[in-house]
């Protein structure tokens, strides 16, 4: 995929009806959605179960987008392969799943997907800043990981740093948690350019009835214009 800084949403299907995974990730495709956000929780990293493998490797015959894969799992390498068999077109690891972030990233990118690194709300920039030369992208978690649905938490000095450190290298800034009109602009102006969200997107809409889908990307791309 050629690099774009232009703003993408990525609707996390954490918040879609789990028991109609391929329709409402064509239908929310269909209504605007820029990449696909799916959250792989272990019960271990996280307080939280979701998804492993064999459920990405369903999902990806219906993602004609970009499907971009958040691994809240610690450890990480044992799996690398597994996500890459089963279709991840991104792979972002936690810094604070390991302590090998760096090797992490390589491993990541020799098999064959795009790399990103997440920080948790209470890591600062700094542990990101010498694994920059392998990342594609950088995820500043704006809740703590676990749960959809949760309050934004204020990490727009945090986007700010690492933007600065990027500078004109290829490489994106994703934002996760708590996205919605209200709070989209200030992270694009901090230096965001991809916006995860869940509940923001899915409320209100369905399958038969996805026309709040595009509603309300609409409202989020609005809000950042």
């Amino acid at each position: 995929m050629t690099f774009d800084r232009s703003v993408k949403i990525a609707p996390s299907i954490l918040s879609a009806d789990f028991a109609d995974f391929g329709r409402e990730i064509q239908a929310v495709e269909a209504e605007g959605a820029d990449w696909i956000h799916v959250d792989v929780m272990d019960g271990h990293f996280v307080p939280n179960l979701t998804f492993g493998p064999p459920a990405v490797k369903a999902f990806r015959p219906h993602v004609k987008t970009f499907m971009d894969v958040h691994l809240m799992i610690a450890p990480v390498d044992s799996y690398i392969d597994a996500y890459a068999d089963a279709g991840a077109d991104m792979l972002t690891a936690h810094v604070e799943a390991g302590p090998h972030p760096h090797r992490t990233l390589q491993a990541i990118k020799v098999a064959g997907m795009q790399a990103g690194i997440a920080l948790n709300p209470g890591t600062p920039a700094e542990a990101v800043r010498e694994l920059l030369p392998l990342a594609d992208m950088v995820l500043v978690m704006t809740v703590n990981p676990g749960f959809g649905g949760q309050k934004f938490i204020d990490m727009t000095a945090k986007v700010r740093t690492i933007r600065e450190w990027i500078g004109d290298r290829p490489i994106h800034i994703q934002i996760d948690g708590g996205v919605t009109p209200e709070t989209a602009p200030l992270v694009v102006e901090a230096g965001a350019d991809v916006l995860v969200a869940g509940s923001a997107v899915f409320k209100g809409g369905s399958v038969s009835n996805p026309a709040p889908y595009g509603e309300n990307m609409r409202a989020i791309r609005a809000s950042i214009s």
